[in-house]
């Protein structure tokens, strides 16, 4: 079994299922050929740069969708540069120990697809991003948590770049806690 035939970011379980001892993982872990980023979770060390973190996240938690102030940052809607990185599951959902920064929050099952999309991390690895509006309307939804000069940040900064606000008012639709403090501020705004 030769490296190359691992992903760029593998966990030791897969390593096995592709025919890889502890050993001749060991090993390659000693030439520096992967290097571990997390317990039982490694990275090939000629992969391109890619965040550890993001990665690590990625693959304990298949489902997880970076959310509020990361997926603002993500999207360029604040200066604002998080100390962890928020991170949404669905309710229920177990949230794995991760040895990196990490705030879970648990999003209702029935609004956690609203918006999320995939960001890419590396060739073989994605981890959810709520979009744009959705993540405007979560700002707004939990401003009591975040405070309320991040939502207004983001939204003016997302006004300015041409978002339009009835693709805002069409998430919030389904968040019915947010809807009365984004028209207030789009009234303001517009």
């Amino acid at each position: 079994m030769a490296r190359g035939d691992l992903p760029a970011t593998f966990t030791y379980s897969q390593a096995r299922a592709a025919g890889l001892t502890k050993h001749q993982l060991y090993r390659l872990r000693d030439r520096g050929e992967i290097e571990a980023i997390g317990h039982g979770l490694y990275r090939l060390t000629s992969a391109p740069l890619a965040d550890l973190d993001l990665l690590t996240i990625a693959e304990r938690a298949p489902q997880a969708t970076l959310c509020l102030t990361s997926a603002l940052a993500e999207h360029r809607l604040t200066d604002t540069i998080p100390a962890e990185h928020d991170v949404a599951l669905p309710r229920g959902t177990w949230h794995p120990h991760v040895d990196v920064p990490v705030r879970w929050h648990s999003f209702s099952t029935e609004t956690f697809h609203i918006g999320r999309d995939r960001l890419a991390l590396d060739d073989d690895t994605q981890i959810g991003l709520y979009n744009a509006p959705r993540t405007i309307v979560d700002a707004f939804r939990l401003r009591g948590a975040l405070g309320p000069d991040l939502a207004y940040e983001a939204l003016r900064r997302w006004l300015r770049r041409g978002g339009q606000p009835v693709e805002l008012l069409r998430v919030a639709k389904s968040f019915p806690r947010a809807t009365p403090s984004l028209r207030q501020a789009l009234e303001v705004l517009l």
